[in-house]
């Protein structure tokens, strides 16, 4: 009976040297002479894409697995109502703009001529309403006309003496032009047309969805002769321009990785080959590995998380795939 404790403990030293032994090569395997290894996987980048305005799909120009470049047409509406609605701003522009001239440039010669033509006409008639008042009040001192003729005479001076103030009035408004706050007013109403406009302008060049990045297409939501609102997407796009990988390395690791080192990239997709990367971004705060990560490394510890931008021109590397990342740490 005395055996089985030996025989027990003689287990747990075997365990605890192979466990011993596991940790070193693990630990080795990651370090390595100035090398580190790190596992990770190409992130998942996508966007869906709608129209910025309303109406009919007109025509759809990709379809999916296409691949796209930043700026190419993807898909077009129906844009009859705001080319229309464009017309119309632009025109309501045109006015605001012709009335703004007009008030800038003042009154036309014409009105200032016919002004000054009231004026001399209504001095004649004041004057001949004074020489009138003169008289009758002589004659009415004699008794030689009635007072009611008198009292006459006096109102037409008056009303020909205020006809003449309100045509010199007259005439210098035309002289001076159109007040200040007018055509403040006028260049508001110039600037709120123009923005009508660029409104219009914008919604009709939004008829237009173009692709915002480097990209394949995911999937089409809707086809020709689809009614979409806006915003309501019609392509979903998977970014490939840059390509990132996202990685995970050690506490212990972490002074060893810089931004801006070179890297190599290698996937069970393409044997015996590698990709050229840069490490890029560098996670400021601790996590705990995501289990959707196999590292070597006991999923409990804490690690920083690393963006690997590679470079993949054959596009052998897709969203999601695991990566292998190799990292010469002796590098400066």
């Amino acid at each position: 009976m005395a055996k089985k404790p030996k025989i027990a403990l003689a287990i747990l030293l075997s365990a605890v040297i192979l466990a011993t032994v596991w940790f070193a090569w693990r630990h080795y395997a990651e370090r390595g002479d100035g090398s580190l290894t790190l596992y990770g996987n190409v992130d998942i980048r996508q966007v869906d894409l709608g129209f910025r305005v309303g109406g009919r799909i007109a025509e759809v120009l990709v379809d999916e697995g296409d691949r796209v470049r930043k700026g190419q047409p993807l898909a077009r509406l129906d844009c009859d109502l705001l080319t229309q609605q464009r017309d119309q701003a632009a025109a309501d522009l045109e006015v605001q703009k012709a009335n703004l001239a007009r008030l800038e440039k003042g009154y036309r010669a014409e009105e200032v001529a016919q002004a000054r033509a009231s004026v001399a006409s209504a001095s004649a008639t004041a004057e001949n309403a004074e020489i009138n008042l003169h008289r009758v009040t002589g004659l009415r001192t004699s008794n030689a006309v009635s007072q009611r003729e008198l009292d006459n005479a006096r109102a037409a001076d008056r009303e020909a003496r205020a006809k003449l103030r309100s045509a010199r009035e007259n005439l210098e408004m035309l002289s001076s032009g159109y007040r200040e706050e007018d055509i403040l007013a006028q260049k508001a109403a110039v600037a709120a047309s123009n923005a009508q406009f660029e409104r219009a302008r914008i919604q009709l060049e939004d008829g237009i969805l173009h692709a915002p990045q480097d990209g394949i297409v995911l999937t089409r939501a809707r086809e020709a002769g689809a009614i979409v609102n806006e915003g309501q997407t019609i392509y979903t796009l998977t970014l490939t321009n840059p390509l990132w990988l996202r990685a995970y390395v050690s506490e212990p690791n972490l002074g060893r990785i810089k931004p801006g080192m070179p890297v190599t990239v290698s996937v069970d997709a393409a044997p015996g080959r590698t990709f050229p990367g840069t490490v890029g971004f560098i996670s400021p705060t601790a996590e705990f590995t995501p289990k959707t990560v196999e590292t070597k490394e006991v999923r409990t510890n804490l690690v920083y998380r690393l963006r690997i931008q590679a470079e993949d021109p054959e596009n052998i590397m897709r969203q999601g795939m695991p990566v292998t990342i190799h990292i010469d740490t002796d590098q400066k």
